[in-house]
């Protein structure tokens, strides 16, 4: 079945990542991880493979002793009923993911138009990821966060983190990944007195995290470090040393800030986690785009500046403008009930992408 033959490299590399795990990698917990990530996705295109072999080998057995016994004749309908169902699984297997889906997350939530109310938002933003990544067993941890005066959030940074291994498809990025840009909200703020409705927005960028340090360097000379002293809402100091640290990559631009820790060298390792999930993120988007796979569904191909979806308080509605999925318990979904939003971004890519390897056939 020709339509098939790239199963053969996979079936290949398969064998050999099995036989790498088996020596020296297996005294490397982080060598391991990234193993461990691609067997398990290839382990769904073996099973498939295999699968289709066996029903494809069942089919033409009884063609063949059909010619001669009418009670194998009889069989034949449901045996191709089986290859057809175990060739269009193979198929699906063989859609290429997305190669970072079994990895974990930083969420950064920012505070956008609006104000103190943007900033409640953004809160409300944070502790609806935290209560779906509750749900779904993975661990949270507060990087960074600054308040603003009302116990909002002017900016925060979450990692997520899976608990154990996890195949792929069940992987934090590979859910969360559609959670990247604008986040709009329709409520009246506590500081309205009149009553009135008022729209403002917060913004969410999705990035994945690198399993460990060793996996993308960092030349020490492309880095200024400057450290300065914590502060609080209003710009208040909240400590009397210089613990809180600004990193500028200098070859990219970007800057990343941490003051949260107490501890110049935590707030050190931690901004160089969200650097180089954003290194990460870039290395990645560079990628797709020079091969054309530039996706409107992954967080690091988005524009920060696209509006997903609108969060109407009034009518405890909840929509997505990229899926059309829309739904009536607002209250239940900011309480990490997400699932179903998730889905219905899943269910997109997915169609989007067996659809682009049925146009390349």
């Amino acid at each position: 079945m020709s339509d098939f033959q790239a199963a053969a490299p996979l079936l290949e590399e398969y064998a050999a990542i099995e036989a790498e795990m088996s020596g020296p990698a297996a005294s490397d917990p982080a060598a391991m991880r990234r193993l461990g990530r691609r067997y398990a996705e290839l382990g769904r295109v073996v099973a498939a493979h295999r699968a289709w072999r066996a029903a494809s080998a069942d089919l033409a057995d009884a063609v063949e002793l059909a010619e001669e016994d009418a009670d194998f004749a009889e069989e034949l309908p449901a045996l191709r009923q089986a290859e057809a169902e175990a060739a269009e699984r193979l198929r699906e297997v063989l859609v290429p993911r997305d190669p970072d889906d079994a990895r974990d997350v930083i969420i950064e939530v920012k505070a956008g138009e609006g104000g103190e109310e943007s900033a409640l938002f953004a809160s409300d933003l944070a502790r609806m990821y935290t209560r779906y990544a509750e749900r779904q067993g993975w661990a949270v941890e507060v990087l960074d966060a600054t308040d603003s005066d009302l116990g909002g959030y002017k900016d925060v940074r979450l990692a997520i983190k899976s608990r154990t291994p996890v195949e792929p498809q069940e992987g934090v990025w590979a859910h969360l990944k559609y959670e990247g840009g604008v986040h709009r909200v329709q409520r009246v703020p506590v500081t309205e007195s009149q009553g009135r409705i008022h729209t403002s927005a917060a913004g969410v960028l999705v990035m994945p995290e690198a399993d460990d340090p060793g996996e993308l360097e960092i030349d020490p000379a492309d880095l200024r470090v400057d450290v300065f002293r914590s502060s609080g809402p209003g710009g208040q100091s909240v400590n009397t040393t210089d613990s809180a640290v600004r990193l500028t990559h200098l070859p990219t631009g970007i800057v990343v800030s941490m003051q949260n820790e107490k501890s110049q060298l935590q707030n050190k390792e931690a901004a160089m986690r969200v650097l180089r999930a954003r290194l990460l993120a870039e290395r990645a988007a560079a990628a797709a785009a020079e091969a054309a796979e530039a996706r409107r569904s992954q967080v690091r191909t988005v524009d920060r500046s696209e509006r997903i979806r609108t969060y109407n308080f009034p009518e405890n509605r909840i929509a997505d403008h990229r899926t059309g999925f829309k739904a009536y318990n607002l209250d239940a979904v900011l309480d990490g009930d997400l699932g179903p939003v998730i889905a219905s971004a899943i269910a997109m890519d997915e169609a989007e992408r067996l659809a682009a390897v049925g146009d390349q056939g």
